[in-house]
């Protein structure tokens, strides 16, 4: 019994009598039902990730979709507002033609009108230079004997152009 002395045998011994241990108190089968808790409970957390994936993809699909729906109505909306400043545009250029005709036909009034007022002024003035010239002159050529005959002749004058 000499190879009960090597220790090679009694650790060979050993690890049969674990073995055995293990077997009787179902380890394997521990170990085994172990390991299917665990591959289902990451099966379980691949599938929770799979749903979220899907429900991720879904949301992204739906915020896509609602993003193109407000660039649409951003470009409508845009469209929209180029046109109105266009027409506003269009409209304030009409007003400020409008405005510039009455204003250029006042001005032009008020020079006719300036030029009608500094027209009767000058007749006026030459009116009266012409009647203080004609006094002058009547004054200067008439004497008492005709200032006498001119006077009767236009008493006579004046019963006919009364009537």
């Amino acid at each position: 019994m000499e190879f009960l002395k090597e220790p090679e045998i009694w650790v060979a011994v050993g690890f049969v009598v674990v073995v055995g241990i293990f077997l009787v108190k179902r380890v394997p089968a521990f170990v085994g039902a172990a390991l299917d808790a665990r591959a289902a409970a990451i099966a379980k957390e691949l599938d929770d990730a799979r749903k979220l994936l899907e429900d991720a993809e879904a949301l992204l699909a739906q915020y896509k979709a609602k993003a193109a729906s407000v660039e649409k109505e951003a470009a409508a909306i845009l469209a929209e507002a180029k046109a109105e400043a266009e027409r506003f545009a269009a409209e304030a250029c009409g007003q400020l033609k409008t405005q510039i005709e009455r204003r250029a036909k006042a001005a032009e009034d008020k020079i006719a009108q300036a030029e009608a007022q500094a027209m009767a002024e000058i007749r006026g003035l030459a009116a009266d230079a012409a009647a203080a010239a004609a006094e002058k002159l009547i004054a200067a050529r008439l004497d008492e004997k005709r200032a006498g005959a001119l006077i009767a002749a236009s008493l006579k004058e004046l019963p006919g152009k009364l009537n």
